[in-house]
């Protein structure tokens, strides 16, 4: 219930803070850059969670017992106290958005609708983004997150004591966090670049056909070296694309609908569609081949991670370009 109420409010936070940020900006360019560069601190944020975890399995011992033990797991989750407290703090000082402000005082702001984004003006856009979207979590939950499972069955990983195995499994997730950052920091820098939406989105989906066969097929059963090499490539090209999301979406509704155009794609397309690419996995990996559990469970997450990437490829071809480069009213 618990995890349910903070994932709602994480959810809400990403599409107000992508609508507001865009709307702050009347200049193109800057909106680019301001909204390319901002979303690269979300994978901030996981190289820092990462590294708290790496931080408590090998520490765990040491801290003050939860309920009569020391399971990382209670601290972990303890920790994400800390970044609430500075966003509490900030949140009253934040400016509203003038284009709603004014629209609000002049009494034209219409009330959002989810039926408006699915009227002929706009149900390509929302049907198309959803798709997508639900795509790039589906590579994400579906393969991806699914790597600290996977890596625990390499042979040389086995060997390792617990804490060595839980921090190598900290240490696969920090280089997989730190892939998605380049892929986040290198949308932002080239999407003041590209004009082209389309040309843009592919630049991370025709790589990530050919990455994801050769991280879980191939190097998900060889060896720790390779994985950590792959899953640094396989975050680049899937995270790349949320922070196309963020750029993308705010150019294809009016004021009244920015917030809700961008949720149905994140949050039903990517948060409640996507997402089931991990239980689509967890699925398939009892009829695949493999030596070990883990071996079937990187060939599972390799076809979902594949798959997901050749759908959303399809899908590009009917992604609607923005028209211009201000904001709709």
């Amino acid at each position: 219930m618990f995890r349910c109420a903070t994932f709602v409010g994480v959810c809400v936070e990403f599409v107000a803070a992508v609508a507001w940020l865009a709307e702050m900006f009347a200049d193109p360019v800057d909106r680019e850059r301001v909204l390319g560069y901002t979303q690269a601190c979300a994978s901030l944020g996981g190289l820092l969670v990462s590294a708290v975890y790496y931080w408590i399995v090998t520490f765990a011992g040491s801290l003050p017992p939860v309920r009569g033990g020391h399971e990382p797991w209670r601290y972990m989750l303890m920790s994400g106290l800390i970044p609430a407290i500075p966003l509490i703090v900030a949140r009253p000082f934040l400016p509203e958005s003038p284009i709603w402000r004014e629209k609000r005082t002049a009494g034209v702001l219409r009330r959002p609708s989810l039926a408006e984004i699915f009227r002929p003006r706009f149900r390509r856009t929302t049907v198309v983004t959803t798709v997508m979207v639900a795509c790039a979590y589906a590579a994400s939950f579906g393969a991806n997150l699914q790597m600290p499972r996977i890596v625990t069955g390499l042979s040389e990983v086995r060997a390792m004591s617990t804490t060595a195995r839980e921090q190598t499994v900290g240490t696969v997730q920090w280089l997989q966090e730190l892939g998605g950052l380049a892929g986040r920091v290198a949308l932002a820098a080239l999407a003041v670049r590209i004009a082209a939406r389309r040309r843009l989105i592919r630049l991370f989906l025709v790589p990530g056909v050919a990455v994801m066969p050769l991280v879980f097929f191939l190097a998900a059963t060889l060896s720790l070296r390779l994985v950590e090499y792959g899953v640094f490539v396989a975050g680049f090209v899937t995270v790349g694309q949320f922070s196309f999301w963020g750029n993308y979406l705010p150019r294809m509704y009016p004021t009244h609908l920015r917030g809700t155009g961008e949720s149905f794609a994140a949050n039903i397309g990517g948060r409640m569609i996507g997402t089931g690419g991990a239980l689509i996995t967890t699925r398939l990996a009892a009829a695949m081949p493999g030596a070990s559990a883990s071996e079937q469970l990187a060939f599972a997450a390799g076809i979902v991670g594949v798959s997901s990437f050749l759908i959303a490829l399809v899908a590009s071809s009917r992604l609607p370009e923005p028209e211009g480069t201000h904001l709709p009213e």
